[in-house]
């Protein structure tokens, strides 16, 4: 079984909500989460020369494999959770550049929209081996 890693804006309530969303449709438990503030996923963003003040994208990393950013990050975790969702993948047909554009608009006002936390989310302790 592959092991998937998400990494997420940790003060974003849209953000907070989603890897709620995942973890309770990871049947396989395939998913482990961090936050782009925590040292792992600062750490992450450097070691790719990536923004690390930058939390504007959802990033899915396939160890050994890829990581993926924006939409196609969305579509491949929902590609990851089966049924009724992995339905959502055809959505990888549109090119990247429209999805994309799409998911930056949302990523540009889902704290007017969703609200933001003062600081990163806190794992409950049943939840808490699922976080890096």
């Amino acid at each position: 079984m592959k092991t998937y890693i998400v990494l997420f804006d940790g003060v974003c309530n849209l953000c907070n909500s989603t890897v709620q969303f995942i973890i309770k449709r990871d049947t396989h438990n395939q998913f482990k989460f961090s936050s782009l503030q925590s040292e792992y996923g600062q750490n992450f963003l450097k070691e790719r020369n990536l923004d690390s003040s930058d939390f504007k994208s959802i990033i899915l990393y396939e160890p050994e494999v890829a990581y993926y950013t924006k939409s196609t990050a969305a579509l491949k975790i929902a590609q990851n959770l089966g049924f009724p969702y992995s339905l959502l993948s055809v959505f990888l047909l549109i090119p990247s550049f429209i999805r994309d554009w799409i998911y930056s608009l949302i990523s540009k006002y889902r704290y007017h929209l969703f609200g933001k936390k003062d600081s990163c989310m806190v794992p409950t302790p049943e939840n808490k081996r699922k976080f890096i």
